[in-house]
């Protein structure tokens, strides 16, 4: 039996296509006979409306696509989260793509979105992304884009993020009034602006605290494979930091290995704060300290923002700027 479609309806009722689209929209421009009769065919001929079909006659495809660039790190996973609570009350699909921190997968994505099968984009850019211009040819087809947690600074676009060089301050600060005097930042990119907004942070209390320059340190663990090399080879110096600013999440299973490996105690020896929203954080030994980012926030005010922005071609994304603040959660590893 061949799939019965609004053609079918129109055809046995002698009505118009359009009639029948409005009559089961319940269109007040259709009288309650003609809606009485079109529902009693529809149902007598078990007719399943097709949302794709429709989303072709307006245009849209009804999907978003939400770019990140991992998932392993727990603040994307509760982002996704609001994402998706406000895509479904809107009748949307959600697309999630992943970068694996590489600008090439980021831009080939990115080209993919332009094909109009997504009607706009939320996206937190990999570590690698230093440039603007596969993001400028989204908008230039009039594909709304929107930036979480990590942004892209030479867009003009709406952004969700966190107060970032704010709490690069207070992480740095936490250390210092915990007798810390040899701070170590760790970060994973020297062009990601959350991580530099982290670190001049970072730099401002340090300064502020008068720690001499060989006193402080910065490393850029850029490669993932080599972060647990380069932290065990920080720990082994003579004059070894005593005490660790993770700027993002997936620095701390290496800086807690580290320390276990070479027996250096945490809190007593090396204190370690965090960038982090992991569930495990109180359970690890010792328990985290964090710097707490409202992941589910985010991503939902994210998506709240880019909606306006498909459903309003008036709503000028380029004006909105949101920060939603993070939170210090003091533990047993600064203690």
């Amino acid at each position: 039996m061949s799939k019965v479609n609004i053609k079918v309806l129109a055809d046995q009722l002698q009505l118009s296509v359009s009639t029948i689209s409005k009559a089961l929209r319940d269109s007040y421009e259709i009288s309650d006979e003609t809606k009485k009769k079109v529902m009693e065919l529809a149902t007598q001929l078990n007719y399943i409306p097709n949302p794709y079909a429709s989303s072709l006659r307006r245009k849209k495809s009804k999907t978003i696509a939400v770019v990140l660039p991992e998932v392993a790190d727990n603040f994307f996973s509760l982002a996704i989260n609001g994402i998706q609570s406000i895509a479904e009350s809107k009748g949307y699909h959600v697309l999630i793509y992943l970068s694996h921190e590489k600008y090439a997968n980021e831009k080939n994505i990115l080209e993919d979105c332009q094909s109009g099968r997504v009607d706009g984009v939320l996206i937190s850019i990999s570590s690698e992304t230093n440039s603007a211009e596969h993001i400028n040819k989204l908008q230039t087809r009039n594909i709304p884009v929107v930036f979480f947690d990590r942004e892209q600074e030479a867009i003009e676009t709406a952004r969700v993020t966190t107060n970032d060089f704010d709490c690069g301050l207070m992480a740095a600060k936490h250390l210092l009034q915990k007798g810390c005097r040899r701070p170590a930042f760790l970060s994973i990119s020297q062009s990601l602006p959350i991580c530099l907004n982290r670190l001049e942070g970072f730099k401002a209390a340090v300064q502020q605290a008068g720690v001499p320059e060989e006193d402080r340190q910065i490393v850029y663990c850029t490669d993932n494979d080599g972060m647990y090399d380069q932290i065990k080879l920080l720990l082994q110096q003579p004059n070894r930091p005593d005490g660790l600013i993770a700027s993002v999440e997936k620095i701390v299973t290496p800086v807690y290995l580290t320390c276990h490996e070479l027996k250096i105690n945490i809190p007593n020896e090396v204190k370690v704060i965090a960038f982090a929203t992991l569930d495990t954080a109180p359970i690890l030994n010792p328990p985290l300290t964090t710097i707490t980012q409202p992941a589910f926030e985010i991503g939902k005010a994210a998506a709240t923002l880019l909606f306006k922005g498909i459903e309003k071609s008036s709503f000028d994304l380029r004006k909105e700027r949101m920060i939603i603040p993070s939170m210090l959660i003091e533990r047993e590893s600064t203690k």
